[in-house]
């Protein structure tokens, strides 16, 4: 069976990323589609033509002027549905995309208004290049485009609306549940904080991260450089080059980067996303014990069935993009860092993945963001679980106990053994928990302290760590 396609104009999508998340996802089109692609290597062809001719490093380069050289970086500012369609034709002939891209541009060189100038140097264009010079850099300006405009502040967003929350809520008495049991009570604030943190520090690190460039001919030894013009300084060049380009030099490769920085910044993505997956499950968990209710939003469906019903589809949903993100995210840090011997194209191939890999991160953090936003904190149920829970208060009594007792108060021993038979399986109730206090003959500033508290004041310093170590 089939769909007919017959009277659809527009390509229908194959992934949701080009259909149902087109919308989450289309900043990453400008920075990691194929056209962004060819419109970076563009970039690094025309920027390479400008430096050659700058130096003057070869012998007779025309000395280009600002005009001539705002005509050349005018090239890929230019590169539009016509200029994409014109490299694509290019490339059925060439059956390279690299060479297409030099064809591409010699053709703009030749121009009437490019001047006479621009088309003496056309033989300049990917001059001593292998095709691996170009992509290395162009996917270097790809990913640093896509990581500091898209995915940093998407990440950044949905960070600070969960340390936000953390302040508003550090206060907020809950129920912690170590092994899923009911433990020793913390704020709900204080465990979004954590959360915060945690994806606060991975951000600093892709912040930090190097993006590495290099272009050293076919096998990184300069070999055609220093056979065509052997008085030119080529490695200083090629530094001088890649670092004009706000990249890293790596002075030292086969003919491809080896791709390790890769592999290290989609390894700091993946683990930002799976700690966002991590509060996606807590998060999840919490609307299921009824601590945060869901905000309805007018006209929605929960259940198809089941009128009542809010469904956490936002964090489910985020829960899904965030695996398939870390799959992909990981495939390429294990594919990228290996290449056979000087070169093999299982590189290429991977790499045209990264935009999906970026995309479902995207789709997540896009889900969690709106999801956070759709919800309250509700107070009154957490309050009434802690309530429910008066033997958590075993673990302050047993240890004022040992306090006591190493002080030298008598009728303290086997603190914890008392608290675990008086508590372990039982349900307590607030009579029952100060009745046994008053039994113990604790000095009479701990009994008195112990007396006062309750499940929901046993919260420790969760408030002031909120306060004191998650900056705004």
């Amino acid at each position: 069976m089939t769909l007919n396609l017959a009277d659809i104009t527009e390509p229908v999508a194959l992934t949701p990323l080009d259909g149902r998340y087109r919308a989450a996802v289309a900043p990453l089109v400008d920075h990691l589609s194929e056209a962004a692609l060819n419109r970076a290597r563009i970039v690094v062809e025309i920027e390479w033509l400008i430096a050659l001719c700058d130096g003057p490093i070869i012998p007779g380069a025309p000395q280009l002027c600002d005009d001539e050289k705002a005509y050349l970086r005018s090239i890929p500012q230019q590169f539009g549905a016509e200029e994409i369609a014109e490299l694509a034709a290019i490339e059925q002939e060439t059956i390279h995309d690299v060479k297409a891209v030099e064809y591409f541009i010699k053709r703009r060189l030749t121009e009437e208004k490019a001047g006479h100038n621009l088309a003496a140097a056309s033989e300049i264009v990917h001059f001593a290049c292998t095709s691996e010079d170009i992509n290395n850099l162009a996917i270097a300006l790809m990913v640093r485009g896509a990581v500091c405009g898209v995915w940093l502040p998407a990440a950044t967003t949905v960070t600070d609306v969960i340390a936000a929350m953390a302040r508003d809520l550090a206060a907020t008495p809950m129920l912690a549940r170590t092994h899923g049991q009911p433990a020793t009570p913390t704020t709900l604030g204080k465990e979004l904080a954590v959360f915060a943190h945690r994806l606060r520090r991975q951000l600093n690190r892709i912040n930090t991260d190097e993006v590495l460039g290099k272009i050293n001919g076919a096998t990184g030894t300069y070999g055609a450089h220093v056979a065509a013009v052997p008085g030119a300084d080529w490695v200083e060049v090629s530094r001088t080059f890649v670092e004009s380009l706000g990249l890293t030099w790596n002075p030292l490769t086969t003919q491809i980067e080896s791709h390790d920085w890769q592999a290290e910044l989609y390894a700091d993505i993946a683990r930002f996303n799976r700690i966002l997956h991590n509060l996606c499950t807590d998060v999840w968990t919490y609307i299921s014990l009824g601590y945060f209710t869901q905000i309805p939003v007018a006209g929605a469906t929960g259940s198809s069935t089941m009128p009542h019903k809010i469904n956490p589809i936002r964090f489910e949903n985020a829960e899904a993009n965030l695996e398939i993100s870390c799959a992909l995210l990981d495939t390429l840090s294990s594919t990228l860092v290996t290449s056979r011997m000087q070169r093999d194209l299982t590189d290429s191939s991977s790499q045209r993945n990264i935009g999906t890999a970026f995309g479902h991160s995207l789709v997540a953090l896009d889900n969690v963001t709106k999801g956070l936003g759709r919800l309250h904190a509700n107070a009154e149920a957490m309050a009434a679980d802690l309530d429910a829970n008066w033997e958590v208060l075993a673990e302050p009594i047993q240890t004022a106990m040992r306090a006591a007792s190493i002080a030298g108060v008598p009728g303290m021993e086997n603190p914890y053994e008392r608290l675990k038979e008086l508590t372990r399986g039982h349900a307590l109730n607030s009579h029952q928990m100060r009745t046994f206090i008053s039994t113990l003959h604790l000095p009479d500033d701990a009994e008195y302290r112990l007396s006062q508290l309750t499940p929901a004041g046993y919260t420790g310093l969760a408030a002031w760590l909120v306060e004191q170590f998650l900056t705004p």
